[in-house]
């Protein structure tokens, strides 16, 4: 039986298989080698290239991208890459020079500078407002070592006084991300361009019905007060006017000072904050301290997706994740 009495009905096969989203062995060249720093971007650039290829993910797990050490395995990628998605030196500080030196030959998609991608400048200070330089000290002095051994400062570490690197929690910034990563990919790989240019249309109106699904499931709890475990979700409290007062620490690397925690407990106080967040990279013991002899009660945000499967879907899981993190501790506090 010959081949030939069957390319009637793969043609026929072939646009609706397209149309329905199943992937198509390419018949040219191999797809391009991408490699994403975090789970969130991971999984935009998996979105938009579905269908053509798998992006390598650096950062996995409960890992944190502000001290992340490079495995050999992540070398080999970075070497071997055509396109490196990361957010930017404002957050993956760790990769900002081994991406300068094993991914010289790739191109190189900083997402902070994507058009349309909205930057917010960090917030000062674990309580949000003004510290005096004693303070500052204080924490900073306590964990100088701890710094120089990790080879960067504490401005370095973390975003307080500059860019606020966690851009990816807002679904709109993350529609900007999606056409910044399809265009990138377009141009090193065109003969997948109007592949790219579809999924991250179509990602464009999920993400859009997302976001009103997340208006909808935090309306009730836009206005309670709580504090988190470092300052990374700015983007998604203005996208949805919740109500955070502050964060436990200034840099997820170093733990507060005595003063520090402190302020916290004293804002905790005089906002009523319900709430106190841990994060599942790091220790939890900080968020019990906080709440002591008080009410409010703790839970986890995860601003990564650690436990989640990486790939397509991460993004929508991570954001609902929050959603429904906040929401139920919010409710139940209140």
């Amino acid at each position: 039986m010959k081949i030939q009495r069957f390319a009637p009905v793969l043609r026929a096969l072939f646009p609706a298989a397209l149309a329905l989203g199943i992937p198509i062995a390419a018949t040219g060249a191999e797809p391009p080698r991408v490699v994403a720093s975090i789970q969130p971007i991971h999984s935009l650039v998996s979105r938009v290239m579905d269908g053509v290829g798998t992006p390598t993910l650096l950062v996995r797990g409960a890992s944190s991208p502000h001290d992340y050490s490079l495995t050999p395995n992540d070398a080999r990628a970075l070497s071997d890459a055509d396109l490196v998605v990361w957010v930017g030196e404002a957050l993956e500080t760790v990769l900002e020079k081994p991406i300068a030196a094993l991914a010289a030959r790739a191109r190189t998609l900083e997402l902070m500078e994507a058009p349309g991608v909205l930057a917010l400048e960090g917030r000062e200070g674990g309580a949000w407002e003004a510290h005096d330089d004693e303070a500052h000290a204080e924490e900073a002095g306590a964990h100088d070592d701890h710094g120089a051994a990790h080879g960067h400062t504490e401005e370095a570490a973390h975003d307080h006084h500059g860019v606020d690197g966690h851009i990816w929690l807002d679904p709109r910034n993350a529609m900007a991300m999606a056409a910044a990563v399809a265009a990138s990919l377009s141009e090193i790989d065109p003969q997948n361009a109007e592949r790219y240019g579809a999924n991250a249309a179509v990602l464009r109106a999920e993400l859009s019905a997302l976001e009103r699904e997340l208006a909808d499931t935090l309306a009730p709890v836009r206005t309670a007060p709580y504090i988190v475990f470092h300052d990374a979700y700015q983007y998604f409290e203005r996208r949805f006017g919740l109500n955070a007062v502050g964060s436990i620490t200034i840099s997820p690397e170093r733990a507060p000072g005595a003063k520090r925690i402190g302020e916290i407990r004293d804002k905790l106080r005089d906002t009523g904050a319900v709430c106190v967040f841990a994060e599942p990279q790091f220790e939890p013991a900080l968020a019990r301290t906080v709440v002591e002899g008080t009410k409010a009660k703790v839970s986890v945000l995860d601003p990564l997706g650690a436990s989640l499967e990486s790939g397509p879907g991460a993004y929508g899981a991570l954001l609902r994740g929050l959603a429904e993190s906040l929401r139920g501790c919010l409710i139940a506090g209140s």
